[in-house]
């Protein structure tokens, strides 16, 4: 139950059904999925951890604000600081299993284009795959939980404000998963740094438009 309401959760605050610092009704979540409100809680708890999510006295749970341009960017430092690692040594680690997973994630990027929906959607489903496949290959736990919980915070910044940008991001994508599919950790952690930067410089460039044209 609590996996069941945690997942629903996460669900919303990804597609931004739960807008960032909306108030969450335990109640109302606990009635949709058929549940009572303590595995709610207990899931509510899990993100809390994770820094989705914030209990307020007397208010409950509410989704974390949006991040400000100092917190991306130190998101992005703590990235860099691991993910080119954890993809070094997925590199060395792939299995043709992890291969056949990175070719079908390099064919759902490649198909988007701008203003597909569906497409876009996909795109973000590939882009979260990659990411915890290098996650998981670099056979450390601790790291792999790591990641998961930066990319979701950049997942949920994404949405709001479009920044995805598929076609560039694609191409920045497949020189990663080459480099996974090759084996070769050098190539795999200098494919990764790129990315991360241009993302970066994509995310800054979002939060500077903003400061002019705020998001509602």
């Amino acid at each position: 139950m609590v996996a069941r309401a945690y997942e629903h959760l996460l669900a919303k605050l990804m597609s931004l059904e739960i807008a960032p610092g909306e108030r969450i009704a335990i109640d109302t979540v606990a009635r949709r999925l058929g549940i009572s409100q303590t595995p709610v809680r207990e899931a509510l708890s899990q993100l809390e951890a994770e820094k989705l999510v914030s209990k307020m006295t007397n208010v409950g749970y509410r989704a974390s604000p949006q991040m400000s341009r100092k917190e991306v960017g130190d998101l992005y430092t703590l990235r860099q600081l691991i993910e080119p690692y954890a993809a070094a040594c997925a590199a060395e680690a792939m299995t043709d299993e992890a291969i056949a997973i990175l070719q079908d994630i390099d064919r759902d990027m490649s198909g988007v284009e701008a203003g597909d929906a569906h497409a876009f959607s996909r795109f973000a489903e590939a882009d979260a795959t990659l990411h915890r496949l290098i996650a998981t290959g670099s056979g450390n736990r601790l790291i792999a939980e790591a990641i998961e919980r930066l990319h979701a915070h950049i997942h949920i910044f994404r949405a709001l404000y479009s920044t995805n940008a598929p076609h560039e991001a694609a191409a920045e994508h497949r020189m990663i998963i080459d480099a996974l599919v090759a084996h070769d950790p050098v190539a795999a952690e200098q494919a990764v740094r790129v990315h991360l930067e241009r993302s970066q410089q994509r995310m800054d460039a979002a939060l500077a438009e903003s400061i002019e044209t705020p998001v509602l």
